[in-house]
């Protein structure tokens, strides 16, 4: 199949509902924010998402984390040993034909790039072969600083049998009340060639994001809490695109109507136009 001819931006405007979109395990683990205030989630969580939901929709992916992988692997290793692509590449000692037997093999490689940095346990050999991946992603950012909730939760059992807790013991967690946040990202049509980016590979791309919550509910994000609100999709009519991504991002524009905002009615989202360039929007009218 052919490769990505048109270059593609795109922007997400998400929502919160009483929710920690991202835990900070440096800081308690309290919603990410920046030192002004801002709410934040970061890009490798956002890949994350990603990656679960194309798993969802089928897709094979490299990075999976252990509590949603669908295969036998335990490791990236292992996953990697277990491609006879890779391992044929490998005795080759030829590094061109590992990255191109990865992005064949998995989505995730071909879109985010992917670094094999292993080494063989019984030898001094390894490898160590980089692929820089077409789809790039910003870190989401609140458009107004968060308030954060903290709740003293009561541990009311005890975890082995014989320990002498009380039923006060406490803890805590952590939650934004509510906040819109948004972020963006592109897809680059020269990297696409090189790790062989399709656009049917664009399209399962576009669906992850535009369904990115669901099968994501935690006790830190109850179903609903998380709620993409748009996804606008640019699509440029050529490789190198007719606007920069910085000039299309600027495009939406998300701003509260009240003082306090507390629900998605309280926030206007507009998204303008440029000449010649398509927009696709998904999300309420």
């Amino acid at each position: 199949m052919e490769t990505l001819q048109n270059k593609i931006d795109f922007a997400l405007v998400i929502a919160v509902h009483h929710a920690n979109p991202n835990g900070d395990p440096l800081n308690g683990n309290r919603p990410r924010e920046t030192y002004e205030g801002y709410g934040e989630i970061s890009d490798v969580c956002l890949k994350r998402k990603i990656r679960n939901r194309l798993m969802d929709l089928g897709a094979p992916v490299f990075v999976q984390s252990d509590d949603r992988r669908n295969d036998e692997f335990h490791s990236l290793k292992e996953r990697a040993d277990g491609c006879q692509a890779l391992t044929d590449a490998l005795n080759a000692k030829d590094r061109e034909a590992y990255a191109k037997a990865a992005c064949e093999t998995w989505l995730d490689v071909r879109s985010f790039g992917q670094v094999f940095a292993f080494r063989d346990n019984d030898t001094s050999a390894g490898v160590s072969v980089g692929v820089r991946g077409p789809v790039s992603i910003h870190p989401a950012f609140s458009v107004d600083p968060i308030t954060i909730d903290s709740l003293q939760i009561t541990k009311s059992v005890n975890s082995v049998t014989g320990e002498k807790r009380s039923s006060d013991t406490m803890g805590a967690k952590h939650r934004v009340g509510f906040a819109v946040y948004t972020t963006f990202g592109s897809i680059n049509c020269q990297l696409a060639e090189k790790t062989g980016f399709t656009e049917a590979d664009a399209d399962l791309l576009k669906e992850a994001l535009r369904t990115l919550f669901e099968n994501d509910a935690s006790s830190a994000r109850p179903d609903g809490s998380m709620e993409v609100l748009r996804l606008y999709w640019w699509k440029h009519n050529c490789k190198s695109g007719q606007y920069s991504s910085a000039k299309v991002h600027r495009l939406l524009h998300v701003e509260k109507k009240t003082d306090l905002p507390r629900e998605i009615g309280d926030y206007s989202i507009i998204c303008d136009i440029l000449p010649d360039l398509a927009v696709e929007e998904y999300g309420e009218a």
